[in-house]
């Protein structure tokens, strides 16, 4: 049986989140059961199944976040917290 698609809030919800510099600020839950966006106090709540291993976590949070607001991947960086749940992502609109 395939896996549900991640469940997201909108575009349009998500780019209010981010401010005048194109800055994003994430707090991430690594090895979650599902893959998950939710807004919540200022910060986008990305829950990934992978693991923080190797950097796998942090590309699964920046392809979860690029296709949440219809862009490619190569638009979102990761600019602060590489190791920390809480992460600022660069995102080019």
């Amino acid at each position: 049986m395939p896996r549900p698609r991640a469940e997201a809030p909108s575009p349009a919800a998500i780019r209010a989140l981010i401010d005048g510099e194109g800055r994003l600020d994430l707090r991430v839950i690594p090895g979650a059961r599902g893959n998950a966006i939710a807004l919540g106090d200022g910060k986008l709540l990305v829950k990934v199944r992978a693991r923080p291993h190797d950097g796998a976590a942090n590309a699964a949070v920046l392809a979860l976040v690029a296709a949440a607001l219809g862009l490619a991947k190569s638009k979102v960086r990761l600019v602060r917290g590489a190791t920390a749940r809480d992460k600022r992502v660069q995102v080019e609109l």
